[in-house]
């Protein structure tokens, strides 16, 4: 499936490690993303850590770039992964964004204790779809927040073509349309890979149970 698709996007909670656990060794789902010439992802909340060095362990091995846009450095207030990158494909002009859920926000308790905190995703992602649509043809987000605040950023960020989501495990056999943008989850534990032929105004394809051929009907 691979061979056949321009774009290759992943959308977090890749790690074995849970949030406040510190990986031994490199993670091998890196690897596999290397092997699959992932062309970007956004962070899940498995790979993160409100410690810097616990943080880089979870982070070893990833190749890829990485987009988070509402992940900043506490003390230098800069942000610690880019938060958007632009290509080409076909013709076409895509811009990709990445939001991922919260998890220290300066609100909290624990930010005394971290060395990170994130903002809200949905303010974020405006500012995102501000800069990048008079740029691209199609602007993807890729974001670890779940289906229902998917639903929201659909809502109130217009101007998105595709959102790609994760978090809240929901399968989507089909992209689901809101407002004027498409939203496609593939569920978790790598049991399926979404597949889509993408365009402007327009969203084509569905998930691919993985061992099986052809997309999945039940």
């Amino acid at each position: 499936m691979r061979g056949g698709c321009d774009l290759y996007f992943d959308c977090g909670d890749l790690i074995r490690a849970g949030n406040l656990a510190v990986p031994l060794t490199r993670d091998p789902g890196w690897a596999a993303l290397a092997d699959l010439r992932c062309t970007a992802s956004v962070l899940g909340n498995r790979e993160t850590h409100p410690l810097e060095f616990a943080f880089r362990k979870k982070m070893e091995g990833a190749a890829h770039p990485v987009l988070v846009s509402n992940l900043f450095r506490k003390e230098a207030k800069t942000m610690v992964f880019p938060p958007s990158l632009q290509l080409e494909v076909e013709g076409l002009r895509v811009g990709v964004f990445g939001v991922m859920v919260p998890m220290v926000t300066s609100a909290m308790k624990t930010a005394a204790a971290s060395s990170y905190l994130w903002t809200q995703p949905i303010e974020e992602a405006r500012k995102q779809v501000a800069e990048l649509r008079n740029k691209v043809d199609l602007v993807i987000a890729l974001t670890h927040i779940g289906h229902a605040r998917d639903r929201e950023l659909a809502e109130q960020v217009p101007g998105i073509d595709l959102i790609l989501g994760g978090h809240s495990h929901t399968v989507l056999v089909e992209p689901v349309l809101v407002g004027t943008t498409w939203i496609a989850q593939t569920g978790s534990h790598g049991r399926h890979a979404g597949v889509y032929e993408v365009r402007p105004g327009s969203v084509r394809g569905g998930l691919h149970r993985l061992g099986s051929e052809g997309p999945q009907t039940d």
